[in-house]
């Protein structure tokens, strides 16, 4: 049992003169102190992320401290002197710059040369400047889309990719060594600054990134609208700069950004939860789509490398009530179908498709996707769910010779990728990818929606959706555990569904590695994935479903859902 009375002590003693006061609360609510401490923050390829505040179990100065020193101790006894580098960067949330300054001033300490962006900048260009600045590693102070009261902390390596589970675990070694209070090496950070061991990066290289991006625009010298009216919002986070440039540049001048969204504010006052895949965090921005007519609504997430949209309903009537909303999002799923066949005939069309295509996606992104991939004759490569195994392959064609083979990954949640200049997901990329792909099939009379029903007819319909269940605190994690354990004694009946397949990764399965993940193929025509969120306190369910039509789909969808729920007891 966790010694939470001593541990607690010892921070009141120790801790910096910023955390005393909330020690003070803690110290009088045992609820709030047991789970500011019951556990230590896990260091895992997702690096750190938790809730901003005291303990061990939060994210503060003092365990990014620790995460950063044992990462420095990491690198000193694996990389020679000459290549000490790492590359930091921070997006708008509270703390951030705090934390991305504490982490370069532990690595300087340890004579570790330090980039930092001189501002925030997003996820990909953190990517992007250690592959530039050849960098040991990376690290970039963000907690992506979850709510205000959450930061966090990613880890990169020098291939510009989050690290692999063997690196997590090195550094989970050296981190396990340490004291947070006793051997966390400080230096000042001014003085750092002087004496070049931190540096900040030159704008040159940002220019490079901007310039990447743009090369992926498959239009080439064609003609198409670029007058389309556009509204974005980066949600109060780092997309401004970066995607207003890359759209300027490109010449989709018609961009209004949401006032209330645009400058970074970690508190996301008119967006709690900002994250692109919920209709709320977009709902603003829809508003002003109406007030001016827009065509296209584009929304990033803080770290800006996720990216959501809404468009204008081809069949919306201002009096008529069953034509639907006046604008749809689609989702993750959608606008990677979208891209997918936008990228595969534009590719074509360009003679630029390689001889050996290769496309690659998560396990719990959509199926028809390999039929659109398929019908073009590009391979698809299936990987576990998040970016970095995406990031990880086209490493691997990378080490063969075949980066250029690489056209385009996505997964469910938003998150696409089109060159191989980054090794995570680029909102940036997938913003110029999507108006690009509007603007063209708006010169030939079509809208996305018009294209995604064109793509069902020739491939099929699929539904797919996500349910997420928050199990928070101690409690919460066994109660996941149980569910877990619960779900894997399921053979041959889920309530009223037939179970035709069980496809259990949890040893490793289809040459991915070992990963908490359940697969179940229904007699309907169904799948379920299972999985516990790797960054948050939550269980999460990916339903795919193959039906003649929407309406069917719908029906088998909230049938599901029901006897889920039911199962969940919630």
């Amino acid at each position: 049992m966790r010694e939470i009375t001593k541990l607690f002590y010892e921070w009141q003693h120790k801790a910096d003169s910023s955390l005393q006061d909330e020690l003070s609360v803690l110290e009088n609510n045992s609820s709030l102190r047991e789970d500011a401490f019951y556990t230590d923050l896990k260091f895992g390829t997702g690096g750190l992320r938790g809730v901003i505040g005291a303990g061990t179990n939060r994210m503060n100065i003092h365990t990014v401290g620790l995460a950063t020193q044992g990462l420095a101790n990491y690198l000193v006894r694996r990389v020679t002197k000459d290549d000490l580098r790492v590359a930091i960067s921070y997006d708008s949330r509270h703390n951030s710059l705090l934390f991305a300054k504490t982490a370069a001033s532990i690595l300087a300490a340890s004579n570790i040369k330090v980039y930092l962006y001189k501002n925030l900048m997003p996820t990909p260009c953190l990517s992007f400047a250690v592959r530039t600045l050849k960098c040991a590693e990376g690290i970039m102070i963000t907690a992506s889309h979850n709510p205000a009261k959450y930061n966090g902390y990613k880890v990169y390596g020098a291939d510009g990719g989050q690290i692999t589970t063997e690196d997590a675990r090195s550094i989970t070694e050296e981190i396990k060594k340490l004291d947070m209070f006793e051997d966390v090496k400080h230096c000042d950070f001014e003085k750092a600054m002087q004496t070049g061991l931190i540096s900040y990066i030159e704008d040159e290289v940002i220019d490079a990134y901007i310039k990447a991006v743009r090369s992926q625009s498959l239009l080439h010298d064609r003609t198409v609208d670029k007058n389309v009216a556009i509204v974005y919002t980066t949600l109060n986070g780092t997309g401004l700069i970066p995607v207003t440039r890359t759209l300027a540049e490109e010449g989709y001048l018609n961009v209004f950004v949401v006032p209330e969204q645009k400058e970074p504010d970690g508190n996301f006052p008119t967006c709690p939860y900002p994250n692109p895949e919920i209709r709320e965090a977009l709902s603003l921005g829809i508003s002003y789509c109406k007030q001016r007519q827009a065509d296209l609504l584009i929304a990033t997430d803080p770290d800006c490398d996720r990216v959501g949209i809404a468009v204008r309903n081809p069949d919306y009537k201002k009096d008529d009530k069953d034509s639907g909303d006046e604008y749809l999002l689609l989702s993750g799923n959608e606008v990677g179908l979208l891209l997918l066949e936008y990228v595969a005939t534009m590719r074509l069309a360009n003679h630029t498709m390689p001889s050996h295509p290769v496309f690659v996606k998560t396990i719990v992104t959509t199926s028809l996707a390999e039929k659109i991939a398929d019908f073009y004759k590009i391979k698809t490569i299936n990987v576990l769910t998040g970016f970095k195994f995406i990031g990880e392959q086209i490493g691997l064609l990378e080490k063969d010779g075949r980066s250029s083979d690489y056209i385009l990954g996505f997964e469910e949640s938003y998150g696409y990728l089109s060159g191989d200049y980054v090794r995570d997901k680029d909102a940036v990329n997938g913003v110029l990818m999507i108006v690009e792909m509007f603007s063209y099939y708006r010169k030939q009379g079509l809208s996305l929606i018009d294209k995604l029903k064109e793509l069902y007819s020739r491939f099929g319909y699929c539904k797919n959706a996500l349910f997420s269940y928050d199990f928070e605190g101690p409690q919460g994690f066994d109660r996941m555990q149980e569910i877990m354990a619960s779900f894997r004694t399921l053979k041959d009946r889920f309530s009223d569904f037939k179970i035709k397949k069980v496809c259990d990764y949890v040893d490793g399965l289809d040459n991915l590695p070992p990963s908490d993940v359940l697969k179940f193929d229904f007699e309907e025509q169904i799948a379920m994935v299972v999985r516990p969120s790797g960054t948050e306190p939550k269980l999460k369910f990916y339903v795919s479903i193959t039906s003649e039509n929407e309406e069917k789909a719908n029906v088998l969808l909230t049938r599901l859902k029901t006897t889920l729920e039911g199962f969940l007891k919630i």
